[in-house]
């Protein structure tokens, strides 16, 4: 787990300082509208590409007959579904490569 953390009121409270003529509440809507896109593209399909960023998408996992349930050990069946991912883009992995 992540020492540090960057919740969603902190990239809020971030964006204000460096727009302080925007205010809070515009800020939370429009990344709420973002988030909210997001998930409605996925939802469909999609594929959203972000450059600087990365690409997110679904991908399909295979069902599996015997599937283990880690919190009480018991087998279980799983059904073919899908899984949202995300590739980071060049600019993001090259700006994070040396980091430890």
């Amino acid at each position: 787990m992540a020492k540090n953390k960057l919740n969603k009121a902190e990239i809020i409270e971030n964006i204000k300082d460096n727009h302080p003529y925007i205010s809070r509440d515009d800020i939370h809507q429009v990344i709420d509208e973002l988030f909210e896109e997001l998930k409605t593209g996925l939802t469909e399909g999609k594929t959203i590409e972000l450059r600087g960023i990365g690409t997110f998408e679904v991908k399909s996992r295979a069902g599996k007959e015997h599937a283990r349930n880690p919190k009480t050990g018991e087998s279980v069946s799983t059904e073919r579904h899908g899984v949202a991912c995300f590739r980071p883009g060049k600019e993001l992995q090259e700006s994070v490569w040396d980091l430890r």
